[in-house]
């Protein structure tokens, strides 16, 4: 995934179809000179409706597509013939994708699903033709419904990646080099922070043709939650991950007190976080001795944890197995 082409925040304007006006008609032929009413109801105007489609895995057909306006409705027809509806128009959006009204920033849905699909702007009712109207006072009806206006609506469209496992850790702490080399993706990888701008998924092939899916989240940095850094941008991201594996450097000054304020960055974000399996795996190991890691064991977090090095494959194999038997459990 390339900067270029990554979008995953959109604004559209929405505009739904006008349904079709109900017809007034009153029936006449050769031999039924005064015929009573046969006006048909007016069609429905189109939709506007977001679809899931797992072929797309980012916004970027919308970037320039600011406007979507579906199809009106047409009006009745005589013999009690009601008019086609408008045409629907089909957003196709990434499972993971959440809709919000433009104005008030309410949440409307999510779309967790391919094929999933859900009206995101509703059509006008076509118009009652004035056949609904007749009774034994008012036998012939002149009058008939107009169709309802389409609904104007401002929607923001807000991708959060989907992935079993979700890479928090500071600007520099290897998730992009582990990503590289557990994974095919090829992340961008350099010695300086915020190298990763974008989420990138990788799928990490396990034992017996089982896999699970890998995100690279763009670093967190002390005050992220407050937009900070890159800030809230991608810590979206991770609300939509299974596990969260913290990834801390074995040369960092104190890595309890890192664990501790990437987890207080998420707390301050959003404290159903807390409630998502969490793994810790300290990079970067082969900087460190035995000795030495013996003595960082001993202050460390009480969760699953595991000293790798993505330079030397230390820790990798066992690293998987931790990762399958919390997705597993």
């Amino acid at each position: 995934m390339s900067g270029s082409n990554f979008v995953d925040y959109v604004k559209i304007f929405c505009r739904s179809g006008k349904g079709g006006a109900g017809s007034r008609h009153l029936r006449r032929e050769k031999f039924v000179a005064k015929g009573g009413p046969d006006g048909g109801d007016g069609g429905r105007g189109g939709h506007i409706i977001l679809r899931g489609n797992r072929n797309t895995w980012t916004l970027l057909h919308l970037k320039y597509q600011r406007h979507v306006f579906a199809g009106n409705g047409e009006p009745g027809g005589k013999q009690t013939s009601t008019g086609a509806n408008g045409r629907d128009v089909y957003i196709d959006v990434p499972p993971g994708t959440v809709a919000k009204d433009g104005e008030t920033g309410e949440v409307l849905f999510e779309i967790t699903h391919d094929k999933e699909e859900r009206i995101l702007v509703h059509g006008g009712k076509g118009g009652l033709g004035n056949v609904h109207f007749k009774s034994a006072t008012n036998q012939t009806p002149r009058y008939a419904q107009p169709g309802e206006p389409g609904k104007e609506m401002t929607v923001i469209l807000e991708l959060k990646v989907l992935a079993d496992v979700g890479l928090v850790g500071f600007p520099n702490a290897g998730k992009s080099t582990l990503l590289s080399v557990v994974s095919a993706a090829k992340p961008e990888i350099a010695n300086y922070p915020f190298t990763t701008l974008v989420p990138n998924l990788g799928i990490v092939k396990y034992r017996d043709f089982r896999s699970f899916v890998m995100a690279d989240i763009p670093g967190i940095i002390e005050g992220a939650h407050q937009g900070k850094g890159l800030g809230l941008r991608f810590l979206r991201h991770i609300e939509r991950n299974s596990i969260l594996l913290f990834m801390v450097p074995a040369d960092s000054d104190d890595i309890h007190k890192e664990y501790k304020v990437l987890l207080n960055e998420l707390r301050q974000y959003n404290p159903e976080l807390l409630d998502k399996k969490r793994l810790l795996a300290i990079t970067k190991a082969d900087l460190i001795d035995d000795e030495l890691q013996a003595e960082i064991e001993q202050d460390l977090p009480d969760i699953p944890r595991v000293f790798i090095s993505s330079v030397t494959q230390k820790g990798i194999a066992e690293l998987k197995d931790m990762i399958w038997k919390e997705l597993d459990s």
